[in-house]
C-alpha cells in the first residue's frame, strides 16, 4: 500500500491561484499514475488531472488550460497548480495512486475554496 499526505488548500479569491502537494510513501516504486480527484457538495466527483510514471498529463476539460499537474520523483511528490481558479472549482480535492490499474492509495482530501 501507498500512504499519500496532501497539503496546500485553502481560501482564496477568484482568480487567484493555489499549489497542492501530495507526498507518497511505502511502495513507492509500484506506483505507475498517480491524480487528483475533487467532490463539491452535491456534485459528482470529478476526475481533475493524472499524471503517468513517464510523465504523461491529462486534464479535465473543465480545468485545461488552468491546472497543471507535475510529479518529482526524487521527493516522491505530486503537485496540482490551481491558476484562475473560479467559485465553481471549490471542492475538497484528492489525490490517488494506482498501480496495474488498481487503486493503492487515497489521500484525506484538502480543501479549496475559490471565493466571488
Amino acid at each position: 500500500q501507498v500512504q499519500l499526505v496532501e497539503s496546500g488548500g485553502g481560501l482564496v479569491q477568484s482568480g487567484g491561484s493555489l499549489r497542492l502537494s501530495c507526498a507518497a510513501s511505502g511502495i513507492i516504486f509500484s506506483i505507475e499514475l498517480m491524480g487528483w480527484y475533487r467532490q463539491a457538495p452535491g456534485k459528482q466527483r470529478e476526475l481533475v488531472a493524472t499524471v503517468t510514471s513517464r510523465g504523461r498529463t491529462g486534464y479535465a476539460d473543465s480545468v485545461k488550460g488552468r491546472f497543471t499537474i507535475s510529479r518529482d520523483a526524487v521527493k516522491n511528490t505530486v503537485y496540482l497548480q490551481l491558476n484562475s481558479l473560479k467559485p465553481e472549482d471549490t471542492a475538497v480535492y484528492y489525490c490517488y495512486a494506482d498501480q496495474s490499474g488498481r487503486r493503492i492509495g487515497w489521500g484525506q482530501g484538502t480543501q479549496v475554496t475559490v471565493s466571488s
